[in-house]
């Protein structure tokens, strides 16, 4: 199986999309028609360093990944099995499973843009080497509670938002907690609770809008699990306000079986948080695996065959009938006389 991804904010560069913008002639136009301005130029050589303001930041990446998706469906025509866009690339993923047209996928994150520039004040940092746990109580502890977790990249990097005050207050406590903090170089308090001041006006926008049932399922960032097609709107406007789940979004696609990652953007940005997770996920099963192990062994080494036992649901006490052993490779067990099967041995206690 395959999933497009999709990036957000932090993908744009100064010459992005060369490859792909004379490969689409009509779209490129198009989004310049609509735009009111040559997104070409913006994006190959941003003459009035307008880039990376977020206004202009989110249409021209989404303008970018839209033609790279076109640009790789000519390539490898067989559909996606599933897409994903982390924040602003959840836009292209949607009109890439064909749930938006080009030019309404369009209009709404040129509105959604202008939208979130409006809020000021605002201020997001990374941090790395710690987990949401260990944030979450470290801004707890400091009395930091007006900040709010924008993103859960990956299990060791994500990124908090709120007034730039208080972020500023956060770099000591993050790092005291063992953390690396990194202030980014951005104008709002994205994903977090200071964007529902517009809120209600982008709910206009998007209200505005013909959705479609998605033809491939995509993750919704809010809830990491697929969109329905009656909830895409609510979810779109909720995300404003909602941490992007992006650790939980690659866990469920990894869940559903032997799974090919393709990032279709400017950068790689997500390709790495994907390693990333893959990673630690595997080191999890790993340390898993080794502790079950080491239940087994334990249990045998001072339980031998034909030790009674009281088993959790069973009223009657009950003999083993062969050595501990871990079944399927996940789950520690034993045969038991009566049971007809093996029992769990978190459900036995021996006597």
């Amino acid at each position: 199986m395959k999933s497009y991804l999709f990036p957000g904010q932090g993908a744009q560069y100064v010459g992005m999309g060369k490859a792909w913008f004379d490969l689409f002639p009509e779209q490129t136009q198009t989004a310049s028609d609509m735009l009111g301005y040559c997104i070409k130029t913006l994006c190959l050589d941003d003459p009035h360093n307008q880039l990376n303001q977020t206004e202009y930041t989110q249409p021209a990446l989404y303008v970018v990944s839209a033609l790279a998706f076109l640009a790789h469906q000519q390539r490898d025509p067989a559909p996606a099995d599933f897409m994903a866009g982390h924040s602003l690339g959840e836009y292209t993923a949607l009109f890439a499973a064909g749930a938006l047209s080009f030019e309404d996928g369009l209009r709404l994150v040129q509105q959604r843009g202008a939208l979130m520039s409006q809020v000021r004040g605002g201020a997001m940092a990374a941090v790395l080497a710690l987990d949401e746990a260990a944030i979450r109580a470290t801004l707890t502890e400091h009395q930091l509670d007006a900040l709010d977790i924008a993103n859960l990249n990956s299990p060791q990097q994500s990124v908090i938002s709120g007034l730039s005050d208080d972020i500023g207050r956060a770099q000591h406590a993050i790092e005291q907690t063992g953390g690396r903090f990194i202030r980014l170089n951005t104008s709002g308090a994205f994903h977090s609770r200071y964007m529902a001041d517009v809120q209600a006006d982008f709910a206009h926008c998007v209200a505005e809008l013909e959705f479609k049932a998605p033809t491939v399922p995509v993750i919704a960032n809010v809830s990491a699990l697929p969109h329905q097609s009656n909830t895409i709107q609510s979810q779109l406007v909720a995300q404003l306000t909602h941490s992007v789940r992006w650790t939980e979004t690659i866990t469920y696609l990894l869940a559903q079986g032997d799974m090919t990652f393709v990032e279709l953007g400017p950068k790689k940005v997500l390709t790495k948080l994907v390693a990333e997770i893959k990673q630690h996920a595997a080191e999890c099963a790993q340390r898993d695996s080794q502790a079950l192990a080491q239940q087994v062994e334990q249990w045998n080494q001072t339980h031998g065959v034909g030790t009674t036992i009281k088993v959790a649901h069973i009223s009657e006490p009950m003999r083993t009938r062969t050595p501990a052993m871990l079944l399927f490779g996940h789950r520690p067990a034993v045969y038991v006389e009566g049971a007809q099967g093996y029992i769990a041995l978190d459900e036995a206690t021996a006597l």
